[in-house]
C-alpha cells in the first residue's frame, strides 16, 4: 500500500519523468482533479488505470474511503491538472490522513510552475516566499499591507482575468517602480515572461490582454 503524488506537465507533455510513467503504470488507482485532463496524459503515454476524480469539491467526501482502500493495501497514484499535487491544487487533505493512518506517502520530483518562473525573472531567489493564489476580496488589503514591507522574493498564482487588477493593486501598496515578472503558458508554445517594474509591466497588459496560466514574482522591499 502506498499513495504516489505524481506532478504532471503544467504545458509540454514531454516534462514527466520516467520514473512518473512507470509509478503510473504500476499503480492500481489514479486520482484525477480532472479525468479529462488526466486523461489526456494517460493516453499520451498509453497507460490504461482506473481513474476516480480527486477534487476540491468532493475530497472531504470520498477521503475516508480512499483512505480505507489505501489501508487493504491498495496502491494509488495522485494526478492533479499540472503540476505538483499539493501545491494550490488538492492532495493536502488526503496525504494528512494517510499520515496519521501509517499509510507510506511518496512525493516524486517533477513540475511544479513556480519555480522556473522564479528561476528565468531575474529577480533575486535566494529567499523566497510562495503566496499561491491571493485572496479575492477578506484579508486581501491585510495581505498586501504584510507583503509590501517583505524583504524576501514574492511569487503568487494569478488568473489572466484578474491579472491587471492585482498589477494595479500591488502598484498601489508597492510603489509603481517594483520590479517584477509575470509568466505565462510556461512551457508552451506561446511562453511569455514579461519583465519589467510593476507599473511597466501593468500598462503591457493592460493593452495586450491576457491569456494562460500566470505566474508573477515581483521583488521584495529593499
Amino acid at each position: 500500500m502506498k499513495l504516489f503524488l505524481i506532478p504532471s506537465p503544467i504545458g509540454n507533455l514531454a516534462d514527466i519523468t520516467y520514473r512518473a510513467v512507470k509509478v503510473l503504470e504500476e499503480a492500481e488507482l489514479v486520482l484525477a482533479e480532472d479525468t479529462r485532463t488526466s486523461s489526456v496524459l494517460l493516453k499520451h503515454y498509453q497507460i490504461n488505470k482506473p481513474v476516480t476524480p480527486y477534487h476540491q469539491h468532493n475530497e472531504h467526501k470520498i477521503v475516508q474511503h480512499l483512505l480505507q482502500q489505501l489501508q487493504s493495501g491498495k496502491t494509488m497514484a495522485m494526478l492533479t491538472d499540472a503540476g505538483t499535487p499539493g501545491i494550490s491544487d488538492p492532495g493536502f487533505l488526503l496525504v494528512r490522513e494517510c499520515i496519521r493512518a501509517g499509510v507510506p506517502v511518496e512525493c516524486l520530483p517533477g513540475a511544479t510552475a513556480f519555480v522556473p518562473a522564479l528561476v528565468n525573472s531575474g529577480i533575486p531567489m535566494n529567499r523566497f516566499t510562495f503566496e499561491g493564489f491571493l485572496p479575492l476580496k477578506k484579508g486581501r488589503h491585510t495581505l498586501f499591507t504584510q507583503l509590501s514591507t517583505e524583504e524576501r522574493t514574492i511569487v503568487f498564482y494569478e488568473s489572466p482575468m484578474r491579472l491587471v487588477k492585482t498589477l494595479a493593486d500591488l502598484i498601489q501598496y508597492f510603489g509603481p517602480d517594483r520590479p517584477c515578472c509575470v509568466s505565462r503558458e510556461l512551457t508552451k508554445m506561446f511562453e511569455e515572461n514579461k519583465r519589467g517594474t510593476l507599473q511597466e509591466v501593468h500598462d503591457y497588459f493592460q493593452g495586450k490582454g491576457v491569456k494562460g496560466e500566470i505566474v508573477v514574482v515581483v521583488q521584495g522591499a529593499s
